[in-house]
């Protein structure tokens, strides 16, 4: 077993809590696996971890990349993958944290991602979406890879133009490459931890609280700062939750209050989702939550899993 700690579960979990409470008792350092923390400016709609909530322990892969530009999980694991192996040299812990599933599994299992050439293909596909519309995309997708057209909801652009682009660049698709990744065996092994709630309701009002606490601390600025700086408003960043749903209320088509209970409903929703994902996983060993969450009880459950604890601080 790597001395490899993954810490994965719900949005407003307490994974960065119990990820820094982990690190300081391993010798440990923690990689970030959260799909939008790895922007700059977008700290209050991501509930980044703060300097102080650091408390000292070095963190990785926050703060990475522009607003403006896009990302994927190729990247991640391209920039992850080198940092994960340099903390392993250094004869301490990797603590990787984070709610999005694709980015955790493609790090742990060195995962190999289907080629993105720079032939133009891509810029045709959106094109053409832009010209016909999702619809049609999506039924051209259905035609030579039914599984993923059956798998991806319309509102999916990304990745329905991503499948159609790893058809057109490779004769084949992206289903069959993926299928054939997984078979590969995982570049690492390491304790998995997941964190959750035994009562799905004390989620949703954590949830429900922290949207109603970024508003408090600023998220319409922060979305405005955004967009002054020129990150496009259909930039991936700002389709995240917490963010497009706001977009409106500065052009002053809704409340604040309206987008407010959407990214609640939106979050919870997503929430659902992401324990859908880990719960694939059948090595997760899982840490329900009490309401309030006792953090010196989970921190002391979560060490009790760790086969290289040896119990000194």
């Amino acid at each position: 077993m790597d001395r490899i700690v993954v810490i994965v579960g719900p949005t407003a979990s307490g994974k960065t809590a119990l990820s820094v409470a982990l690190a300081k008792k391993l010798r440990g350092e923690v990689i970030s696996a959260d799909s939008m923390q790895i922007y700059r400016g977008m700290d209050v709609g991501t509930a980044k971890v703060t300097t102080g909530e650091m408390d000292g322990i070095r963190h990785h892969m926050i703060d990475v990349a522009d607003p403006a530009e896009a990302f994927s999980a190729a990247r991640f694991v391209e920039m992850a993958d080198p940092i994960l192996r340099d903390i392993l040299s250094r004869r301490k812990t990797a603590v990787i944290a984070g709610g999005t599933g694709l980015y955790v599994d493609a790090l742990i299992q060195g995962r190999a991602f289907a080629p993105c050439p720079a032939t133009g293909k891509r810029e045709a596909l959106e094109a053409e979406a832009d010209r016909l519309g999702m619809e049609h995309m999506l039924d051209r997708l259905r035609q030579v890879d039914p599984d993923s057209a059956d798998r991806l909801h319309l509102s999916d652009r990304k990745r329905i133009l991503r499948a159609l682009e790893v058809y057109e660049e490779t004769g084949r698709t992206i289903t069959a490459h993926n299928l054939e990744t997984q078979k590969v065996p995982s570049r690492y092994d390491p304790v998995w931890l997941g964190l959750s709630f035994a009562d799905r309701a004390a989620l949703y009002r954590r949830i429900d609280r922290r949207v109603d606490r970024m508003l408090e601390q600023g998220l319409l600025e922060e979305i405005r700062s955004l967009l002054d700086r020129g990150v496009p408003r259909t930039a991936t960043a700002l389709q995240a939750i917490g963010y497009k749903e706001f977009l409106p209320v500065l052009e002053g088509k809704r409340t604040p209050e309206e987008a407010a209970e959407e990214v609640k409903r939106g979050s919870r929703r997503y929430a659902k989702r992401q324990l859908t994902w880990f719960r694939r996983n059948e090595k997760i060993h899982w840490i329900l939550q009490g309401d309030p969450p006792d953090p010196e009880a989970v921190a002391a459950e979560a060490l009790r899993q760790i086969p290289f604890f040896d119990g000194e601080t």
